[in-house]
């Protein structure tokens, strides 16, 4: 008679043999002591040979086992964390989720209306050209001025819960970029072996100590070393990257897309002449910034949807929960891609052929030269003299 392989589920700690079985084919497992119950279910799957099981007695009690099975290995099913427990449950990934994206990123923010809300578009461009070369040809003390420079000047043009939440994500991410590069450019020490000899086989004298006490290596962290060549790209890594998102939030803050597109037609409209594009250019910036928006209200909507259902977090599976965030993240991208057709509809209804050369962008606005951007631009000469003398001080 062939054997009968059977799998069946085992509790570490509430072990008991059935009572209807002459033979058992399983070995219960006592638990070990001190052991919590929340933290030490464990399935045992034990794979054990013998002859076939007699067939059930009735109809009814075939049913009762199997309800039985089936609650059993329902114990066992991953339940989703709960949403006011510890730990990042899904209620809470959403509630950040929608409080971020309540944040204005990359948003004009007309009130309260600062010093550089009157400021030439023009000026600014070339302000964020300058903000992206200086930290990448300067020294380490202009790096880290600038970056300073860049959150004081955050701090007073954006209002209090805008740079409170820009500065924090931008600092965390430079941070990181710093630690990362800082131990990960030149942290492993070389395990090639150089095959010029020591000194004092070739007859010379050793190379003295520097008196200054110069050393190469700043820090060890286990195998990893801190040293100057990590500095220096970590510095530049870092402020480059901290120059290039604050100061294009600070110029999006402060400046509405009409008037970012016209600065920029201003200064590509001499490679008109060239073959280039200008007009698609243009008008693909200006409908991208527009569209900003739109993505951000998207996000935030969908995910104050779900917490306002008030899901019940505790009886859903993981599998169940995972499907909510795909459905959540498929909703996202439907909604956009609605409002992306509702466009372009818009567009042709209003005799939009897909050729801007044939239309006339009107911009809504009109650019002047003041005392504002004198004064800008009087600040950026300075700066910039400044990190050449810098470099040439030290």
């Amino acid at each position: 008679m062939a054997a009968a392989v059977h799998l069946r589920p085992v509790h570490s700690l509430t072990l008991r043999p059935p009572a209807a079985k002459a033979a058992r084919s399983w070995l219960p497992l006592a638990g070990k002591p001190g052991a919590r119950r929340s933290c030490s279910r464990l399935a045992l799957l034990v794979c054990s040979a013998s002859s076939p099981a007699p067939a059930a007695p009735s109809s009814s009690g075939g049913a009762n086992a199997g309800a039985s099975a089936a609650a059993k290995w329902a114990e066992w099913i991953p339940r989703a964390a709960a949403a006011g427990g510890a730990g990042a449950g899904p209620e809470k990934v959403l509630r950040l989720i929608s409080g971020a994206a309540a944040t204005p990123v990359c948003q004009f923010v007309d009130k309260p209306r600062t010093f550089l809300h009157s400021v030439d578009p023009r000026v600014k461009l070339v302000w964020l050209l300058a903000l992206v070369v200086l930290p990448a040809r300067s020294n380490i003390y202009m790096r880290f001025g600038l970056v300073v420079f860049l959150a004081l000047l955050s701090v007073w043009v954006l209002p209090k819960h805008v740079w409170k939440d820009q500065l924090g994500r931008v600092a965390l991410l430079s941070g990181f970029i710093f630690i990362m590069l800082g131990f990960g450019a030149d942290g492993a020490p070389s395990l090639v072996q150089t095959r010029t000899p020591p000194p004092s086989v070739l007859g010379i004298p050793n190379i003295p100590c520097s008196a200054s006490g110069y050393s190469y290596t700043i820090m060890k962290l286990g195998p990893l070393q801190f040293t100057r060549k990590g500095l220096s790209v970590a510095s530049t890594s870092a402020s480059l990257s901290f120059a290039i998102f604050q100061s294009a939030s600070l110029c999006l803050t402060t400046t509405t897309p009409e008037q970012l597109a016209s600065a920029l037609w201003w200064f590509m409209i001499p490679l008109k002449h060239i073959g280039i594009p200008v007009p698609e250019i243009i008008l693909t910036l200006l409908l991208s910034l527009r569209f900003i928006n739109l993505v951000f209200d998207e996000v935030r909507n969908s995910a104050l949807a779900i917490v306002a259902r008030r899901i019940n977090w505790k009886k859903l599976t993981a599998m169940e929960t995972i499907d909510i965030f795909f459905n959540y993240i498929r909703r996202i991208f439907k909604n956009i891609f609605d409002h992306a057709e509702q466009i372009s509809k818009a567009m042709v209804a209003r005799g939009f052929r897909g050729d801007p050369s044939n239309h006339k962008i009107y911009f809504l606005t009109e650019s002047s030269f003041g005392f504002a951007d004198a004064f800008s631009l009087l600040c950026l000469i300075a700066l910039m003299g400044l990190a050449s003398y810098s470099d040439q001080l030290l």
